[in-house]
């Protein structure tokens, strides 16, 4: 599929079809680089969406998006974090065929181009301590200071990088830093470090390397091995593009690749920050990188956002140069849009209180068709048993109902859905006063009719029979945080966690074929919101579902 035939429009689309008429490149090629130390968000959806996306839309001309770890850092990754990147990348529908690259896979070249870079006067070995050299730095305002190693011989320089390679220097007491220019405006480009020490044990390499380049180094290097057109990043790379360009420019590289940057995605009501995911994960605020109210991918495929949304949202969300705050409803509408359109229905009570049709025989049976739409038979059409007694949801029933209360009450008629509509004769309630049961009289000739003339049946209630029902439990999910920018509270991120963002029920009732569903079924509880059955605890002896979302946008409405 072209750009134009998908009629995408944004100003890094603009410049790879620009680039392609100039002739900068022939077929564009571009890349993902997550590093695996945690798991991805809905932030790295959006960058997924348009590396990927850009080499679906050229793949006429064979373009292709390599999937390439950034594994340059040992002491934070791990082969967990490298088995569920590829696997939230495949879940939404994106493949990288042939081209998987690790950056541990040439180490022997970012190595080859730091040696180059000293042989040319370009980097030298300092063997100060941190805070020495951050103090060295400067600041806006004040140019940097030259480092007493910065002037050392091209041998000399030599000789120490090879004693730091052989493991004879301890961490931390050297680094290799390129030499460029302690009072340029750019922060980065001020000598940065390229290479530091470290005896961490490599998922990939084990313990062959005790150097390792730093991302700035190693990012630029790994684009021109891979031949990358267009290496595109968040906003918080631009400063760090002309350092970026200095490494291709001094380092014998096989291509030059372009960088260009483009807005992160920021959610209300959401942290974004791989670091405090991790901290929510590892201090327990959380049951998992894949809980449910996290906004990592495998997080939100657990709760039940499909694919397809996500997707969606992201592309809706659009690509531009500016930083923003999208509100997370605007997530939650896509979610909900799209189950809306393709969820099956079922019937599920999460507040049980029993309602007993007392006109007709105890062992009462009658198979009962629910017609969700006549065009969609897929969504749900079946037929169900309905028996003498069955389970109603709490809500649908009150003693002293409200002026357009449309539920049960008493001598109130309402209609059991797809089946007959009944009158409410009577109920019984306990010392407090709580309602244990209800009781009714179904009026016979009712099945896809009115009822006698007279008699208002007010509309339509969902049940399960209490024969067949099955018990199940049901996770309601809400938002992580209950304020719309956690990271501006200033008691910290973690004061604005939200204590209600998960209710569990445990004695809900659901359709048989539900219990007997398979994990990450997905429906809609009629009458009550989107819901999937759980990834993992879900089984036939004990079924577990976990909201999606809700009908309707609640929160909103609460807070109005």
């Amino acid at each position: 599929m072209t750009n134009e035939e998908t009629n995408k429009k944004d100003f890094i689309r603009e410049m790879v079809a620009k680039d392609l008429s100039e002739g900068y490149c022939t077929v564009p090629i571009t890349r993902f680089p997550p590093e695996p130390n945690g798991y991805l968000h809905i932030g790295h959806a959006k960058a997924i969406c348009l590396d990927f996306g850009l080499a679906q839309e050229y793949a006429h001309l064979g373009a292709v998006c390599h999937l390439r770890f950034d594994d340059t850092n040992p002491c934070k990754e791990d082969i967990e974090f490298v088995n569920s990147i590829q696997e939230d990348i495949r879940w939404l529908g994106f493949d990288w065929g042939e081209h998987l690259y690790w950056a541990s896979n040439i180490f022997d070249f970012y190595y080859d181009c730091a040696v180059h870079l000293i042989k040319n006067g370009l980097a030298y070995v300092d063997e100060q301590d941190r805070e020495t050299m951050r103090q060295q730095r400067g600041d806006l305002r004040t140019p940097g200071t030259h480092s007493p190693y910065r002037d050392r011989s091209v041998e000399e320089n030599l000789a120490q990088f090879e004693a730091m390679k052989e493991g004879k220097f301890a961490e931390g007491a050297a680094v290799l830093r390129a030499k460029i220019d302690m009072a340029s405006s750019n922060m980065n480009m001020r000598d940065p470090v390229i290479y530091r020490i470290s005896y961490d044990h490599h998922h990939n390499t084990g313990n062959k390397w005790c150097i390792y380049p730093m991302y700035d180094f190693a990012h630029p290097l790994e684009d021109a091995w891979e031949h990358i057109t267009h290496s595109l990043c968040t906003l918080e790379f631009e400063n760090h593009r002309p350092l970026y360009e200095w490494v291709i420019d001094n380092c014998p590289v096989p291509a030059k690749p372009k960088q260009r940057e483009f807005s992160r995605l920021n959610i209300t009501y959401t942290v974004m920050s791989k670091r405090k995911l991790r901290q929510m994960v590892e201090e327990g605020y959380v049951a998992g990188w894949d809980d449910p109210r996290m906004p990592t991918i495998c997080g939100m495929r657990r709760r039940g956002y499909p694919a397809r949304a996500i997707v969606d949202f992201c592309e809706g969300v659009g690509i531009t140069k500016f930083n923003g705050n999208t509100d997370v409803a605007r997530l939650e509408n896509a979610v909900r849009g799209e189950l809306n359109a393709n969820a099956e229905r079922r019937m599920a009570v999460l507040k049980p209180l029993k309602l007993v049709l007392t006109n007709v025989p105890a062992d009462f049976e009658e198979e009962v068709e629910v017609i969700i739409n006549p065009e969609k038979p897929e969504l749900g059409n079946r037929k169900v048993t309905l028996t003498r007694e069955v389970w109603i949801d709490r809500d649908d029933f009150m003693v002293e109902p409200p002026k357009k209360y449309k539920r049960l009450s008493p001598g109130a008629c309402v209609r059991l859905r797809g089946g007959y509509c009944m009158i409410c004769t009577g109920y019984e309630a306990d010392a407090e006063g709580n309602v244990t049961e209800v009781r009714a009289e179904i009026i016979p000739g009712t099945i896809g009719a009115n009822p006698p003339e007279g008699i208002k049946c007010k509309g339509a209630i969902h049940w399960v029979s209490a024969k067949y029902g099955v018990k199940a439990e049901v996770r309601l999910y809400d938002r992580l945080f209950k304020d719309e920018a956690p990271d501006a509270n200033p008691e910290g991120f973690l004061a604005s966690l939200n204590q209600d963002s998960l209710t569990v029920i445990s004695d809900a009732v659901v359709e048989p074929a539900l219990a007997a569903a398979p994990n990450e079924f997905l429906c809609q509880f009629e009458r009550t919101g989107y819901f999937v059955a759980d990834r993992y605890d879900h089984s036939a002896e004990h079924p577990v579902f976990n909201r999606a979302v809700g009908l309707r946008d609640s929160w909103a409405k609460m807070n109005k």
